[in-house]
């Protein structure tokens, strides 16, 4: 199978060498150019339609989804047109449904599959896809979504892929924050940071993230598997989606608040540097 990827950034990139792994014939595109070793690069997004059937957009926002598609001109219509696009991004469920609509009435299929994971599951291919829209659509772009992920979960429809990711996102964004908060509690108090993590790893609360983060505060190593600045927009995400649909949103309001703080000067760090946030409110 032929599939188009648009969107080389931090997820991407890897996301895009699993498919070209899995023996994908694979065509790229991004914004600021790249090459990946094994898939041919398109000059430009309406030949990348051209050359392929489903294509793959991992975009970092909804502008830039707009943008790169022409969203709301005639070059639109044609690049939809018989094609199917999957959008793995992270946005507004509503903006999902217009795009979604959009698409169909441009006679083209949409798929909204975002994924549960960093850049550590999209290089092992373990990501979790949730997936969204026409059953038939859906079966069609599963063995490109199985190159990428260890796993893939019907949602429903259009936008319920989208409100799953975010409520996995508000599980992530607050359990992250606590274990920060727990180091910087352990530090403050003059507990072993180190015994700490030998406690949390053989206990009933931990996980892959926690030892992973755990270890990253204890490395000191704040390179980036999900950055504060996409956790910044995710939190965001997050509360308004709780806005619209009139729920309490208490402990993202606080996440969201320290996440943003953090963002002013390490907007590229891992998201567990959030505890340098929460050290300064000390």
């Amino acid at each position: 199978m032929n599939v188009g990827f648009i969107g080389l950034g931090i997820m991407g990139m890897p996301m895009a060498a699993n498919l070209v792994r899995a023996g994908f014939a694979v065509t790229t595109w991004n914004r600021t150019p790249k090459s990946l070793d094994g898939a041919a690069a398109a000059a430009t997004v309406d030949e990348l339609y051209a050359r392929n059937r489903v294509v793959v957009l991992m975009l970092r926002d909804e502008e830039a989804v707009d943008e790169v598609l022409g969203r709301g001109t005639d070059r639109f219509a044609d690049l939809m047109r018989d094609r199917v696009t999957v959008q793995m991004g992270t946005f507004r469920p509503a903006f999902s449904r217009a795009l979604a609509d959009d698409i169909a009435a441009a006679g083209g299929s949409y798929v909204e599959a975002p994924v549960s994971g960093s850049r550590g599951p999209a290089a092992e291919g373990t990501l979790v896809a949730m997936l969204a829209g026409a059953s038939d659509a859906v079966d069609e772009i599963a063995p490109v979504i199985d190159a990428m992920c260890a796993q893939r979960v019907m949602c429903g429809e259009v936008p319920a892929a989208l409100g799953m990711k975010l409520a996995v996102n508000t599980f992530l964004i607050t359990m992250v924050t606590g274990l920060a908060e727990a180091f910087h509690f352990a530090q403050a108090t003059g507990a072993d940071a180190r015994v700490l993590q030998q406690v949390l790893d053989a206990g009933p609360m931990a996980s892959v993230v926690s030892r992973g983060k755990s270890a990253k505060l204890l490395d000191g190593d704040f390179s980036a598997q999900a950055a504060i600045s996409d956790v910044l927009k995710n939190a965001a995400l997050v509360e308004d989606a709780a806005v619209e649909a009139g729920i309490p949103h208490p402990l993202m309001a606080v996440c969201r608040a320290l996440f943003a703080d953090a963002a002013t000067d390490r907007p590229h760090d891992d998201m567990i540097a959030v505890i340098a946030a929460i050290a300064r409110h000390h």
